[in-house]
């Protein structure tokens, strides 16, 4: 799992300061958690993203974004509650899901929203 800046955020997920509509900069299908060190659902939620990027790996990528840290960015996506998780597709547009959600949950969302079955 990689840690997202902004500037990190505009290269691979989206530059949404030059573009209005929703473009997909990544390669690979992601996940963006959207968390803070000081939450306690979003500990519970960073072990099953490591077994998640083990298991998708090369298939998909997982970032995690602090809200804490990068406020313009949870600003930019209205994060009201966290954890927030992204699910982004290669096309099509990203689904948000809010709380500490089980791994089982986490791969229904993976197979259906982002078309990816495990290796």
């Amino acid at each position: 799992m990689k840690s997202l800046t902004k500037d990190g955020f505009l290269q691979k997920v989206f530059n949404y300061e030059q573009n209005k509509e929703w473009k997909f900069e990544g390669e690979l299908p992601c996940i963006i958690d959207f968390y803070a060190d000081w939450c306690g659902p979003c500990k519970m939620v960073e072990p099953v993203l490591q077994k998640l990027a083990q298991e998708y790996q090369g298939k998909l990528d997982i970032y995690r974004v602090n809200t804490e840290e990068q406020q313009e960015l949870a600003a930019a996506f209205g994060i009201r509650s966290i954890p927030s998780i992204l699910f982004v597709p290669l096309n099509g547009k990203p689904q948000m899901a809010i709380g500490a959600l089980p791994k089982n949950t986490i791969k229904k969302a993976i197979s259906e929203i982002l078309n990816i079955t495990e290796n």
